[in-house]
């Protein structure tokens, strides 16, 4: 019994040999079919290069206009005083043609981030266009001086430099009242193109009220970060909007497909300074 148990164990360790044998010689195999190897064609993924960058793939080819969008912190007793000297400086830059910017829209934050002004300049040229703004700035002595009151107004402040999505509306001048949503979505790094595939083709669910103002990704600060900016009557008026864009019919593959894209997001409420373009 015991050699008959022995000579089993004996067959069956040969058997395991061989199949080791077979399997290595067939790894090896593989192996000299490519110069990465086998195992590495297991765990590799080989990506296309890109041949251009998204920003020139998803802005519009038609202008070349740059955004900037400011975030100022103000200090809540400062509030007043710095709506009312933001006001007098943008009339005073939108009435010398030699400054090629121009201020689509200013806010105060009704819900979100609390004492926050929002800034949103356009300028007319791309690059060169906010070079000369910022040299001629330099030299303007009133704006210098508006600068230093303003910081004492400041708790902190950040500014982005956008480009506008091809697919999206042009930010025009709009009549009130409205309030405004300002959705901020951070994106995995990598995804900005497949971002844009999905919102070409949702953006036109949300048409109806016109309640789609501008949509920006950023080019300078913090990247991979899109702004949508929203117009509506109130805010029954926005829930009523965006529970509509439900019953149409690809909304919800859109929203399927964008939020494992998404990394954070946040949503302000704004309402319109007294000289903003957008009311």
């Amino acid at each position: 019994m015991a050699t008959t148990r022995c000579l089993h164990m004996l067959n069956r360790q040969q058997h395991f040999l061989k199949e080791v044998h077979s399997t290595t010689w067939l790894a090896r195999g593989f192996a000299n079919k490519s110069d990465k190897g086998w195992l590495s064609s297991m765990f590799a993924h080989k990506v296309d290069a890109r041949k251009d960058a998204h920003s020139n793939l998803l802005s519009k080819k038609e202008t070349s206009n740059l955004y900037k969008i400011q975030f100022h912190n103000v200090k809540p007793e400062c509030m007043e005083a710095y709506n009312k000297m933001s006001d007098e400086v943008q009339k005073e830059l939108h009435r010398d043609p030699g400054y090629p910017c121009e201020v689509i829209g200013s806010w105060n934050n009704w819900y979100g981030e609390q004492d926050q002004a929002v800034h949103l300049w356009r300028y007319s040229g791309g690059y060169p266009a906010l070079i000369e703004c910022l040299h001629k700035l330099n030299r303007n002595t009133a704006y210098l001086a508006f600068q230093k009151e303003r910081s004492k107004m400041l708790i902190s402040r950040r500014n982005q430099l956008l480009l506008e999505f091809s697919f999206w509306n042009e930010p025009v001048p709009r009549s009130g009242p409205n309030i405004y949503e300002l959705r901020t979505y951070q994106l995995v790094p990598g995804t900005m193109i497949e971002w844009g595939n999905h919102w070409a083709r949702a953006i036109k669910y949300r048409q109806e009220n016109n309640e789609a103002v501008g949509g920006f990704f950023t080019q300078i600060g913090e990247l991979y970060v899109v702004h949508h900016l929203w117009a509506y009557k109130d805010l029954q008026s926005r829930e009523k909007t965006r529970n509509a864009a439900w019953l149409k019919e690809g909304w919800d593959a859109s929203v399927h497909y964008t939020m494992p894209l998404i990394q954070r997001m946040e949503s302000r409420i704004m309402i319109p300074m007294e000289h903003s373009p957008l009311q």
